[in-house]
């Protein structure tokens, strides 16, 4: 183990509402890491099911339980966390994924005094079951983040605290809700923050089914908001800009019409082709997609 992080203390951000189901899971895989001084920081949004009976039945020291309001807007959530952690490290855990027992220590390892943060893979289950590979470095710079898309997910990072001290944490405006993170990942690579990643299998992710629709369109809304902040910056907009931004546009309206498709929504999935195709018809994927929802194929 690095001399930067051995032994340093991690505090894991976990917050939750109304997941009593998957609580035990989570704090079962925090206990059971091979990386010990860690403390959990758990912000329960005043849930009305056995979250607070779960978290005293651990007896366990090393957890913190704070209930806290957060108005529906998780970024608030994880600043309460992070208010209260103590680490030299963050890491931050879903209350319905899990991690495997070595995932603190492999990433501990991966912080040495280049790195700011370490992201690694991990296993999809529920309604979809695959591997999830973040990254590349390469499309983690800030330039990438912004053009590209997101490449990073809270439940696969552990981060320095003097980091995300440095870019004032989480956004809690709500228009960024269930983007917070990705704007959070754009304004660490704005800030120089310096990013590692592991391709091996570290956590567990679960897919919940639900109102696919509803969730996809608020995702795009709030992607949408999160390219436009960025961009708002940049008074004396260029045509090369210009021509950045409608890709970008094009990209955050293909990935919603896939969404859509995934869930087998083909009819809804045609506005969203047609407005990806209409600000850049030059993504060979969207000809690929449009061809899928032809034929009302996943």
């Amino acid at each position: 183990m690095n001399l930067d992080s051995d032994q340093a203390l991690v505090s894991i951000v976990i917050p939750t509402y109304n997941h009593a189901d998957f609580l035990k899971e989570a704090i079962t895989s925090v206990i059971d890491q091979t990386y010990s001084n860690w403390e959990a920081i758990l912000v329960n949004n005043y849930s009305d099911d056995d979250t607070i009976e779960i978290v005293k039945s651990f007896s366990e020291p090393r957890i913190h339980l704070f209930n806290f309001h957060n108005n529906g807007i998780i970024g608030a959530a994880r600043n309460h966390g992070i208010l209260h952690a103590r680490g030299k490290f963050l890491a931050f855990l879903d209350s319905d994924d899990s991690w495997l027992p070595d995932k603190l220590e492999r990433c501990l390892q991966a912080l040495d005094e280049n790195t700011d943060l370490v992201c690694h893979a991990l296993h999809c289950f529920g309604d979809i079951e695959k591997n999830m590979f973040c990254g590349p470095a390469s499309n983690a710079t800030f330039d990438a983040l912004l053009n590209k898309g997101n490449c990073l997910t809270p439940s696969a990072v552990v981060v320095r605290k003097q980091a995300i001290s440095l870019v004032e944490g989480f956004s809690e405006e709500k228009k960024f809700v269930t983007s917070e993170d990705y704007h959070l990942w754009i304004k660490l690579a704005q800030s120089g923050a310096r990013m590692k990643f592991i391709n091996d299998i570290l956590a567990n992710y679960r897919i919940h089914a639900g109102n696919q629709s509803g969730d996809v369109l608020k995702h795009l809304d709030s992607v949408l908001h999160v390219i436009q902040s960025f961009y708002r910056e940049n008074k004396h907009t260029s045509i090369l800009t210009s021509i950045k931004i409608r890709r970008r546009y094009a990209i955050a309206y293909y990935g919603a019409a896939r969404a859509m498709q995934k869930s087998f929504q083909f009819a809804k999935a045609w506005p969203l082709l047609l407005r990806s195709f209409l600000y850049w018809p030059f993504i060979a994927r969207n000809y690929l997609l449009i061809i899928l929802n032809v034929f009302k194929r996943n």
